[in-house]
């Protein structure tokens, strides 16, 4: 009897500390259901959501959870996303225009034409990012991250790409003419087919190499890194 006494209670005692353990974890914030039909506001849980066709524009998302949200031509101009997740959710022609997006995460978001014009996106992660005919003139990105970005057409008119990441990324037929490069700026196995690099100051760029060069569109204000040389001809030069 004492046995049987002795295993009811270590049943109760281990039924008792997993009930605990069950409403400890169901009243953490970050394990908290989506609330789709909820009110924008900072820290908000929109993952998986549909929002698509919305006029959002001034709202608050710092440190919102957007991830697979479909935000499809969705008006988030102004807003503030800084640090927020917005990991494979779905941005085709969807405004950021003047957003705060400061090391928010807009990896492996589908993009397509979607306008970041004078985003502030410093240390931003746009990797695997689906970002074709993408606007971003005037866009803030320093230490931005585009590893194995997919670019192509996108322009970057009067962007700031100091210690922004190229690596691995399509850049192909992307304007990159007028951005502000006041440092290094990695290349490194960049497809760089037609891009457009014409001014630019690349002498401090790293993984570029002489192939990439000899696809890409520069002129004579065009600086290389040393090693590496103009081509006879740009392929742009009259395009």
């Amino acid at each position: 009897m004492a046995i049987r006494h002795g295993v009811l209670s270590g049943g109760l005692a281990e039924i008792s500390a997993g009930f605990v353990a069950l409403t400890l974890f169901a009243g953490t914030p970050a394990q908290a259901a989506s609330d789709c039909g909820s009110t924008p506001v900072a820290g908000i849980n929109w993952s998986e959501c549909t929002k698509k066709n919305l006029m959002l524009q001034g709202n608050d998302f710092q440190g919102a959870n957007l991830a697979d949200a479909d935000l499809s031509l969705t008006n988030l101009s102004g807003t503030n996303l800084t640090s927020a997740n917005l990991e494979k959710a779905t941005l085709v022609r969807a405004w950021f225009t003047g957003a705060q997006a400061g090391k928010a995460n807009f990896s492996k978001i589908e993009a397509y034409r979607s306008g970041f014009e004078n985003v502030f996106a410093e240390g931003a992660s746009f990797a695997g990012a689906e970002l074709q005919r993408s606007n971003f003139n005037g866009a803030k990105l320093s230490g931005a991250n585009f590893e194995k970005a997919e670019l192509g057409r996108s322009t970057f008119a009067n962007a700031v790409l100091t210690g922004t990441n190229f690596s691995l990324a399509n850049l192909s037929r992307a304007d990159l003419s007028k951005a502000t490069l006041e440092g290094p700026v990695a290349f490194d196995r960049a497809f760089m087919f037609l891009t457009r690099i014409e001014g630019l100051d690349l002498s401090a760029a790293t993984g570029l190499e002489q192939a990439q060069v000899d696809l890409a569109c520069g002129d004579a204000n065009t600086k290389l890194p040393s090693g590496l040389s103009a081509p006879a001809n740009w392929p742009c030069e009259s395009d």
